[in-house]
């Protein structure tokens, strides 16, 4: 389990790729890269980690859930994720 600073950080660098993302895409069609030097270096959407929505997890992240393969599989197994079922043949 993350620590809640970790989280509360990305979820900060999120907003920030939000409020600039216009602003961003504007500087780059016109091609000035030294305004776009000067804005907020966590504007960049690179530098957005995927994490776990309900632990922080930042590895095993799958995308289709938002969750970590640990949350998707306890989740899973107790039936709390509608269509999954354990493959068994």
């Amino acid at each position: 389990m993350s620590k809640e600073s970790i989280k509360a950080r990305e979820r900060k660098r999120i907003r920030t790729v939000e409020q600039y993302a216009a602003k961003r895409a504007a500087l780059k069609e016109a091609g000035d890269y030294a305004a776009l030097q000067k804005l907020p270096r966590n504007a960049s959407p690179v530098r957005v980690r995927n994490r776990c929505q309900l632990t922080g997890r930042p590895r095993g992240y799958m995308r289709q859930f938002g969750i970590s393969r640990l949350m998707f599989r306890k989740l899973a197994l107790e039936g709390k994720i509608a269509g999954i079922t354990k493959a068994s043949w």
